[in-house]
């Protein structure tokens, strides 16, 4: 099995341990002489083994992404510094966004504009891309 396929295995199991922890606090509470459609015992036991999988390819995951951390934190750090600047505010000009202030307008002045912005935006994107390519690479040649 290649990176890509235990990655993909790897949300498979998170969604299968999510599913049977959400039917878990579900059922285990039923009226007196209802029908309990699924065991919490045997929810219960799933969830673990699952869990001991999901345990099992996570660390061979990690173990065979060693030579690639770095481009992975990287890549990381380019997402969070690219959602951070579409929150930025680029206003210029007039405008009412201070609703407190009602006798007014505030006349709004943007260091970085909202071009340069979407431009910063796009650069990281671009540089997110190229690391993206490389991992996917690594991850289907790398066997775990």
């Amino acid at each position: 099995m290649n990176i890509r396929q235990a990655l993909k295995e790897k949300n498979k199991i998170v969604k299968d341990i999510s599913d049977n922890t959400k039917k878990l606090q579900t059922y285990n509470s039923v009226e007196v002489g209802n029908k309990r459609p699924y065991s919490p015992v045997t929810l219960c036991g799933d969830i673990e083994r699952l869990t001991a999988s999901l345990i099992e390819l996570k660390s061979k995951i990690h173990r065979a992404n060693l030579p690639v951390f770095e481009l992975i934190f990287e890549m990381s750090e380019l997402k969070s510094n690219a959602k951070a600047l579409a929150k930025m505010d680029c206003t210029e000009g007039k405008s009412n966004k201070d609703r407190y202030r009602m006798d007014s307008e505030l006349v709004m002045e943007s260091e970085i504009s909202i071009r340069e912005r979407d431009e910063m935006i796009k650069d990281l994107e671009g540089r997110i891309e190229l690391i993206q390519d490389k991992l996917d690479v690594h991850n289907a040649m790398t066997e775990i």
